[in-house]
């Protein structure tokens, strides 16, 4: 039985093993997770088509290939009786038979593979371990640096980062908002609000609804620029900016127009916590119009986002914090945060920018709760 690098997207052409799961040898059930791969900046598991055994990997972690590549031989059945396991030292770990092969031709014995840091599944050692390690053996000792080779999430955000600056004009736009509305019903009704919907009540939501109206006000804001062309998008896909411990993913809310706001809170949470879990399908981080990106978990107060291409403006929203603010003739305590709108000059001018973003202040300057609390 082959397992096959599989189409995760329609858009999506080839894919990079992160790492394997399993090794040669090994016994596999169908449907455990047999592999990582790498497409489009997300990480996603690969199950085994069957039961049987991992008899041969085929593409070694760190690899490209085209999709329907063939990545690795499954022996089921009476055949499973013919696969030999691979060796083990049990006084030097487990490794692969590609790993023993590659440090026979390097003249490295067991005793070397024992000082190598392994970075694969449970801390085995890789080839890349090997090669890494060769190529500082015999080096001086460092003394006030570190190298950090990129790994393949942040080469790609890398990438794109570049390319937006240079593809558009960014320009920011600033504008502070009265959160206290907002806050105060959050504080009210998120206990009912999670007993009820089964996820918490967030800030996010909030955001996204009134981002929402903004864009259905001022619709330029959602489009793409294509040559010489401007295209307005009449759907209206949320890109929800998403910290991970290795970089930045941007899962989208599809048809976020057509969504009230308990559906909003639902189907964000859902993609946040897959995106957290590398459960994302490539689909899903494709195809956004618009990206919010929620800088307060970090405590940031203000930032000028990079817009992801090929859409036109991101909005980033600063940490709520608690300050005097003059209400009328009344100095008074409010909850306040920034809205940081970073817009492709091309397409949008400061007085659109600065009329999107009075729409969505307004809209959170302006919450009523909804009925029934959501």
């Amino acid at each position: 039985m082959e397992v096959i690098m599989p189409q995760m997207g329609q858009s999506i052409a080839e894919g990079t093993i992160i790492q394997w799961l399993k090794q040669e040898g090994e016994p596999v059930e169908k449907d455990e997770p047999l592999l990582t791969i790498n497409t489009d900046k997300i990480d996603v598991e690969i199950p085994a088509p069957g039961t049987g055994v991992l008899s041969r990997i085929l593409v070694r972690e760190g690899e490209t290939v085209p999709v329907g590549t063939p990545l690795a031989h499954i022996e089921t059945g009476e055949a499973m009786i013919k696969v030999e396991a691979p060796v083990r030292e049990e006084t030097a770990g487990w490794h692969s038979p590609a790993v023993l092969e590659l440090a026979r031709q390097k003249g490295l014995g067991l005793s070397d593979l024992q000082k190598i840091r392994g970075t694969g599944f449970e801390g085995r050692v890789t080839k890349k371990d090997i090669l890494q390690y060769l190529s500082e053996r015999g080096k001086p000792e460092a003394t006030s640096e570190e190298i950090i080779p990129f790994s393949l999430m942040r080469r790609a955000i890398a990438e794109h980062m570049v390319r937006s600056k240079q593809t558009a004009p960014h320009a920011t736009a600033m504008i502070e908002v009265d959160l206290n509305a907002v806050v105060e019903f959050r504080e009210s009704a998120k206990v009912v609000f999670q007993e009820r919907h089964g996820v918490p009540l967030t800030f996010l939501p909030f955001f996204v609804q009134a981002t929402v109206a903004g864009l259905k006000r001022y619709p330029l804001l959602n489009a793409s620029v294509e040559r010489d062309r401007i295209i307005v998008k009449r759907e209206i896909n949320i890109g929800i900016a998403v910290a991970l411990e290795d970089g930045l993913i941007v899962p989208v809310l599809k048809g976020a127009d057509g969504l009230d706001f308990v559906e909003i809170a639902k189907r964000s949470h859902d993609l946040i916590q897959r995106a957290r879990g590398k459960r994302l399908l490539p689909a899903e981080v494709q195809g956004g119009t618009f990206t919010v990106n929620n800088l307060g978990v970090s405590g940031i107060l203000i930032a000028t986002p990079i817009i992801v291409q090929p859409q036109v403006a991101i909005l980033g929203i600063g940490a709520i914090t608690k300050r005097p603010v003059a209400v009328g003739d009344t100095l008074t305590a409010r909850h306040m945060a920034y809205l940081c709108l970073s817009f492709d000059h091309r397409v949008i001018d400061g007085a659109l920018a600065g009329e999107f973003l009075g729409e969505v202040k307004t809209r959170l300057e302006g919450f009523a709760p909804p009925r029934e609390h959501g």
